[in-house]
């Protein structure tokens, strides 16, 4: 299934060229808080409750009519990988990779949706994009071994990593308000046996920038759960972004950017820079003078 939301709070089902509202069958009864219905859905699936909707009743919509919103808009949480390809890390001239610098947290409030613009904090410190995997954790997984890690996965998605290039902690520079695109939709795992074979792009201005596939990943999706759940425990609706390739580069006023990833789908949003301010203007930028002097 491919599982979205659309008009405020309804969820839905994609459906050859329509978008089947499935919102009392799969989330049950509202209301469903800001984390949504695709939330709750996956809650009553992960307490063993079989889910099959029946389409036949339910209303429809063309899916070129439909305005689709992030399917999770509040997740418990995001956990990035730090450097998880190899080109990337060539590319950024680290030392480190995921294997030595462990897994970060973004706030789940810098999650957009399909459309919406992401924007940029600053005017005079470089923004890039990150197009990456995003895997939907479906069950509580708590150190978790690699080969049993797929079947604690709900689904996947498309991500962004939006990533301002500044001095400020990695969870900071990755946390502002919009700097999680997520969507069009979730593909439930059914649909994809092995997510280490995917094909990756990511698209800025009508130029490919991120080329790869996932198979190229230092820690692999099964890998990856396995380390984050011995680290912390993760819980149905949580999303984990499996880290990008190269080709991360500067977004600018105006910009698209599309990330597409085989048998998932595409995820493209807008980039608003007219609110941008000077770094050194930043809040608590006096207090930081005070400290140093």
């Amino acid at each position: 299934m491919r599982l979205t939301l659309f008009r405020h709070d309804r969820l839905g089902l994609v459906d050859g060229d329509d978008l089947v509202d499935v919102t009392e069958q799969l989330a049950g009864p509202g209301p469903y808080g800001p984390a949504g219905p695709l939330q709750r859905h996956i809650e009553r699936a992960a307490e063993g409750l079989t889910l099959v909707p029946d389409l036949g009743p339910c209303p429809r919509t063309p899916l070129t009519e439909a305005a689709l919103e992030a399917p999770l808009p509040r997740p418990g949480k995001i956990v990035g990988a730090p450097v998880n390809y190899l080109d990337h890390k060539a590319e950024m001239e680290y030392t480190t990779s995921v294997a030595d610098l462990g897994i970060f947290l973004k706030a789940n409030s810098s999650v957009i949706g399909p459309g919406q613009d992401v924007v940029l904090p600053y005017s005079d410190k470089r923004t890039d994009q990150e197009g990456e995997l995003g895997v939907v954790i479906g069950r509580t997984a708590s150190h978790v071994t690699a080969d049993e890690a797929l079947s604690y996965v709900f689904g996947y998605t498309c991500l962004l990593d939006i990533t301002v290039r500044s001095d400020e902690d990695r969870s900071t520079r990755k946390s502002f308000d919009t700097f999680t695109p997520i969507g069009p939709w979730i593909v439930t795992a059914d649909e994809i046996p092995d997510p280490d074979t995917l094909d990756l792009r990511c698209d800025v201005g009508g130029t490919t920038r991120q080329r790869t596939n996932t198979a190229d990943l230092i820690f692999g999706v099964r890998e990856l759960i396995a380390y984050t759940s011995s680290v912390m425990t993760l819980h149905p609706g949580d999303v984990i972004a499996t880290g990008t390739p190269a080709g991360v580069g500067p977004l600018g006023h105006g910009d698209r950017v599309v990330v597409e990833i085989e048998r998932i789908g595409r995820l493209e949003v807008g980039v608003d820079g007219s609110r941008g301010t000077p770094y050194a203007e930043r809040p608590g930028r006096a207090s930081k003078r005070a400290a140093q002097d």
